[in-house]
């Protein structure tokens, strides 16, 4: 990074910093992951300069030849990984994917269906704060008050009453399977669309570790990192009924010129999760968060539907008399990344809620495997329990640092 270094040396420091810190620290947000080098030299690439507005063979300037080749890569092998009928790779990322669904299918003020925020939906599936809850009519489920667990009647039993034009399944803080073929039947009897955002489970479902929503939902959107380990970016497939809709709502709807260095970058991440050894690694992140799942529950925790079928968990920390804000403060000291989260029903506020979420596609990216889950879950409690002593947080990072060494980023 010679170049990096002499234009603009405190952005090189920062770089430098941020490589030490992931290399030393343990990331556990469950949105969060490694891409790989070949996908950072291919984000990092010519297309960076290159304008595409349009779509491959449609384009509004000219020398598109290659960005042609790139963007037609890109959409054929996500068609064929996901079984998809039609697959637009433009969107910015993840909440613009969800909107342009939404502009295309919906007329402003339709009833729109999606799991409540506050129980592990995603703000663009209908929060009154967000353009989807503004723009459409909010129908909002969410988990039963004992097991936490999604009631399919009751999903059911609200769509029949609400009459949804969409039906989003889908969530960011939901740590068991979801029933895509249940969300399709209900959103049939209803005559509504079906939509999966799998943003967090995509993949998961590549590697056989997760349900797919493919062959029946309709509209399936999801981001391109996460557990599928590509760049920061976004796609839509569907059944070619919709096709021409949400490549409108895309371009020229709502985006312009498309980020055809993001979309190399995200070729390269599909090429490398059609390779054997990707299923390896989905399976190994569900068995990851299982373990830790276990371990900490043995070590006094808390966990929202005692465990995880995924790749995160949702800890409930009332009883450790800890809020989720403090707990996410110790553990960052102690060199361990997660989010404070609310619980189903959290009595406390979104900024200082009473959970943490935390999961293991970045530490399984790493090939760290049952073993050091087990021992970064014996490294949380002792990061929760000295929450307040920061000599005993920095032994902890100490730990943490020793651990990461066998297991380098980068």
């Amino acid at each position: 990074m010679e170049s990096l270094k002499q234009t603009d040396p405190e952005i090189h420091e920062a770089v430098l910093n941020e490589t030490n810190r992931i290399n030393e620290g343990l990331e556990l947000i469950p949105s969060e992951n490694f891409v790989s080098r070949a996908v950072m030299q291919a984000l990092g690439s010519i297309f960076n300069n290159k304008y595409s507005e349009g779509y491959p063979g449609k384009r509004y300037y000219g020398g598109n030849k290659y960005t042609d080749v790139v963007e037609n890569l890109a959409i054929e092998r996500a068609k064929k990984l996901f079984g998809a009928e039609h697959a637009n790779v433009q969107p910015y990322s993840g909440s613009p994917a969800n909107t342009a669904v939404y502009f295309a299918l919906l007329n402003f003020g339709d009833t729109l269906m999606g799991m409540n925020l506050a129980q592990g939906g995603h703000l663009t599936h209908g929060h009154p704060v967000n353009f989807s809850g503004r723009a459409y009519r909010p129908v909002q489920y969410g988990v039963d008050p004992q097991t936490h667990l999604i009631d399919y009647d009751a999903v059911r039993s609200l769509a029949e009453k609400e009459k949804p034009k969409i039906i989003i399944s889908g969530a960011t803080a939901y740590p068991r399977k979801f029933d895509f073929e249940e969300f399709h039947k209900i959103a049939q009897d209803v005559g509504a669309i079906s939509m999966a955002d799998i943003a967090h489970l995509a993949g998961l479902v590549i590697g056989d570790a997760h349900p797919s929503p493919f062959p029946f939902t309709d509209v399936v959107t999801t981001t391109t990192h996460k557990t599928l380990r590509g760049p920061r970016g976004a796609m839509i497939m569907c059944k070619k009924q919709f096709a021409e809709a949400i490549d409108k709502a895309v371009f020229p709807g709502l985006q312009g010129g498309p980020h055809e260095h993001r979309i190399a970058a995200t070729a390269v991440c599909l090429k490398e999760a059609m390779e054997p050894g990707f299923r390896d690694y989905a399976k190994q992140i569900v068995k990851n968060a299982k373990v830790m799942a276990e371990e900490l529950m043995g070590l006094g925790f808390k966990l929202i539907t005692d465990g995880t079928d995924n790749h995160l968990m949702l800890v409930d920390l009332r009883n450790k008399n800890i809020t989720g804000r403090e707990a996410e403060a110790a553990l960052d000291k102690a060199g361990i990344t997660v989010n404070k989260n609310m619980i189903p029903y959290d009595p406390r506020k979104p900024f200082d809620p009473s959970g943490i979420r935390l999961g293991t596609p970045a530490i399984t990216t790493r090939g760290m495997k049952e073993q050091e889950c087990r021992e970064i879950a014996g490294l949380i409690s002792k990061a929760v329990d000295n929450c307040k002593d920061d000599a005993a947080l920095e032994g902890i990072k100490g730990d943490v640092k020793e651990l990461c060494k066998g297991f380098p980023v980068y």
